[in-house]
């Protein structure tokens, strides 16, 4: 059984929340609390293996508590945010911090989703409860040295990248090393839509390349970095003499919108200029797309297990033989750029 401590200032919220998760046979709601000093008791005595933690409530919020949660005792959280442009720079620090996902507030007057609500809350527990978790240090946010600066690189090559749970702290740690000149970058991460374009901005604030949310028509080109909105697939095309991102709003792919596997699908064609990698992430959205790259001449390769949140994507894209290479998180930015040298 997973235990679940639930932390919210809302009797409402705390309350639906519970009533889904004890839907689950494998998921136990052991306590709930109302503020952050009260579940700091509760998770001594009922030692939870997750939490959903509320952003915003009294006496101290959310990313506080979550702040010395990851430094003193870390542990697998989910987050409930308002999944708005105002909420998700919040929710995406927590996710800087240490928390493994987020999912919307419940739609309290909503019955009719509840379900699928309560299917999608039951998954995120399961997969937090599996996730690796890294105690918080203020060194983390040392921002890494930047690599590759006096290399030369192939002309029109595509760095393409997939990620899912944990993916975004791990994105933003291979942009960050790359020089302003990388070669255009095009990135799939599974997240909702008003969270995409503030995760781009979030990207182009803390690194040297140009990072921004992918439009219909976007030229690829060396120094840009194209991120998938979280309610389109993004699918790379040639068009006469440039290369150019195209925006797909058609069914989920692997139950994903946008997915890595339309994106891999899309640069098959270019597949002699691409240097592809899967990043950490629950699920196997990329592996087939990434094998067919392979096949076709790209150079492949995954996320070790050791350096991932959720060894799942990477794992399949090992499991077919699709990655060339496995590697610590800390060598993919090295990686993808070695494999694009003149």
């Amino acid at each position: 059984m997973i235990k679940v401590l639930v932390i919210d200032d809302s009797p409402l919220i705390r309350g639906i929340l519970t009533e889904v998760l004890q839907q689950a046979a494998d998921i136990e709601v052991v306590g709930c609390a109302e503020d952050p000093y009260q579940a700091r008791e509760l998770i001594k005595t009922l030692h939870p293996d997750v939490l959903t933690l509320d952003i915003e409530m009294p006496k101290m919020d959310g990313l506080s508590f979550l702040r010395n949660l990851m430094r003193l005792r870390p542990m697998p959280v989910v987050m409930i945010s308002t999944l708005t442009q105002q909420g998700s720079p919040a929710t995406l620090e927590a996710l800087e911090i240490g928390a493994v996902d987020f999912i919307a507030k419940p739609k309290v007057n909503v019955s009719e989703q509840l379900q699928a609500y309560a299917d999608t809350l039951q998954e995120k527990v399961r997969v937090a409860a599996q996730a690796r978790i890294r105690p918080f240090k203020a060194s983390d946010h040392i921002p890494p040295t930047i690599i590759g600066e006096s290399q030369q690189y192939k002309v029109n090559a595509i760095l393409a990248i997939g990620a899912s749970t944990g993916g975004t702290e791990a994105i933003k740690e291979v942009l960050m090393k790359l020089p302003k000149h990388a070669p255009a970058t095009v990135i799939t991460q599974h997240i909702p839509p008003v969270f995409s374009a503030s995760f781009a901005q979030r990207m182009d604030r803390c690194t040297s390349v140009l990072v921004k949310e992918a439009e219909h028509g976007d030229v690829l080109g060396p120094g840009k970095v194209f991120i998938a909105p979280g309610d389109k697939h993004l699918k790379i095309v040639k068009r006469g003499s440039v290369t150019v991102c195209e925006l797909y709003d058609g069914d989920p792919v692997n139950r994903h919108k946008p997915a890595v596997d339309v994106l891999f699908d899309s640069l098959i064609p270019l597949a002699k200029q691409v240097s592809a990698v899967l990043l950490t992430g629950m699920g196997s959205d990329g592996a087939k797309g990434m094998l067919k790259l392979r096949q076709n001449g790209a150079k492949t390769a995954a996320q070790d297990e050791a350096s991932c949140v959720v060894w799942g994507m990477p794992r399949a894209a090992v499991q077919l033989e699709a990655a060339q290479t496995v590697i610590p998180l800390s060598r993919v930015a090295q990686t993808l750029l070695s494999s694009v040298t003149k």
